[in-house]
């Protein structure tokens, strides 16, 4: 699945205007679309200097710091969308970054490699860990500390008191996935609230 693909389907998730924390931006993509397409402003954070050099070049606002440190300089309800695309896999504490999205974000979209993925069971029923377009590196080099499902988000939003207010699944050639999304989707995605 290309990058533009996801940024196309989270990109239409996200209002016009809307004032946005891109959290992970990598090279600033998504936040350039966003600002460019929708009309959106805000701030991408970034951790590696040459990525954070990229934003710049776009002319994007990014901060560069470590996500695992938390969210503390920005106010609660700060943002109307907080991003988190392919983040959560690379937190040590992933429940403390979801918590804190919620607190300084009125809605958060959240997308990650689903582990549940049909190919994935079948690799692991071999005896052998997922190398895919997805998660495309071996067991022993991967940048993924964890690996979640589509399903264990659901419980997970649901715990930390979040409004699942859509999810859906994106297959690897970046089509909606609606109908057993754990099973049939490689990539897992969600917009929650707050209730």
């Amino acid at each position: 699945m290309s990058d533009r693909a996801i940024q196309t389907m989270i990109a239409r998730l996200v209002p016009t205007g809307a004032r946005v924390l891109d959290l992970g931006c990598g090279d600033g993509a998504l936040l350039a679309h966003l600002r460019e397409a929708r009309g959106c402003s805000g701030y991408g954070i970034e951790i590696d200097d040459a990525q954070v050099l990229v934003c710049l070049k776009r002319g994007l606002d990014v901060l560069q710091f470590n996500l695992e440190e938390g969210l503390s300089m920005f106010a609660d309800d700060s943002f109307d969308v907080v991003l988190q695309i392919d983040t959560l896999q690379h937190l040590r504490n992933a429940e403390t970054m979801l918590r804190e999205t919620a607190r300084v974000g009125r809605s958060a979209i959240v997308a990650f490699p689903n582990f549940a993925h049909w190919p994935n069971r079948l690799r692991v029923l071999a005896g052998r860990m997922p190398v895919t377009k997805r998660l495309p590196y071996e067991w022993y080099d991967t940048p993924n500390i964890r690996v979640g499902t589509f399903a264990d988000f659901e419980v997970l939003a649901r715990r930390l008191g979040l409004q699942v207010e859509d999810a859906f699944g994106l297959d690897d050639e970046g089509r909606e996935v609606r109908t057993l999304p754990n099973l049939l989707a490689s990539t897992a995605v969600f917009k929650l609230a707050k209730r």
